[in-house]
């Protein structure tokens, strides 16, 4: 399956990191949507919070005191904070300034020594190769632009062995309704950001494109059908 086949019209880029650590040239457009709604994300509550604590212990279960581990579009930080103190360090990224922001508020809040937040977008390089021993992505998959050269930077990032570690909203599996009228109709007001759609099927087969031998896949929601997927996939050794 081509990454053309798995976008719809129902649907900026990681950047190596400059001393400034700021994005060249202006936001994206997938960035200025994420900077306009920061404040009102950084408030929503978790709308599934025993599915969330169920993610994070599972998450937890996987990292170790000596890993490096790479987190991509982490929003305003929440899970990294959690997560972080499980690593040796995580360096937790996202596209919108705004996010990282609110993110960094919430670190100097509550210090956490083997954080820190940095300005980049998930589809362009923003380590060297090999540096991470695990990736996490969690509720970004579905709102890049290219899903494979999403993988295929989360891949370079990790080192021989290393983990990609995602959750995912696979918008192919839900109601059709909402697939094709009312995410077209939020878009269209600027109230939801471009999303590609896929299932669950075809994300494995995209990560197995890229290399990834997948370990497992769950689902870990506790109110009704459960249409994000938590994966953990391996770069082979």
């Amino acid at each position: 399956m081509s990454n053309a086949s798995l976008h719809q019209k129902c649907a900026s880029p990681l950047r190596t990191l400059a001393p400034a650590d700021e994005l060249e040239g202006p936001a994206s457009p997938k960035a200025r949507f994420w900077d306009r709604i920061a404040v009102q994300y950084a408030a929503d509550p978790i709308a599934d919070m025993a599915g969330y604590e169920f993610t994070l212990r599972q998450v937890e279960d996987l990292l170790t005191a000596d890993q490096d581990v790479l987190e991509i579009g982490c929003g305003t930080g929440t899970t990294a904070l959690r997560l972080a103190p499980f690593t040796r360090r995580l360096l937790a990224t996202d596209v919108s300034a705004r996010m990282i922001a609110i993110a960094r508020e919430k670190l100097a809040a509550q210090p956490v020594p083997q954080l820190s937040f940095a300005l980049a977008d998930a589809e362009e390089p923003v380590a060297a190769p090999g540096e991470f021993d695990a990736v996490l992505a969690f509720n970004l998959l579905h709102l890049v632009t290219d899903l494979d050269r999403a993988l295929q930077q989360a891949v370079l990032a990790l080192r021989p062995g290393g983990m990609l570690i995602s959750k995912t909203a696979c918008v192919a599996e839900m109601n059709p309704l909402i697939r094709y009228l009312a995410v077209p109709v939020m878009q269209a007001i600027g109230k939801a950001p471009r999303v590609l759609c896929f299932d669950a099927d075809a994300l494995q087969v995209a990560m197995a494109r890229q290399g990834l031998n997948i370990v497992s896949v769950e689902r870990h929601g506790t109110r009704g059908k459960d249409f994000r997927v938590f994966i953990v996939a391996r770069k082979p050794t």
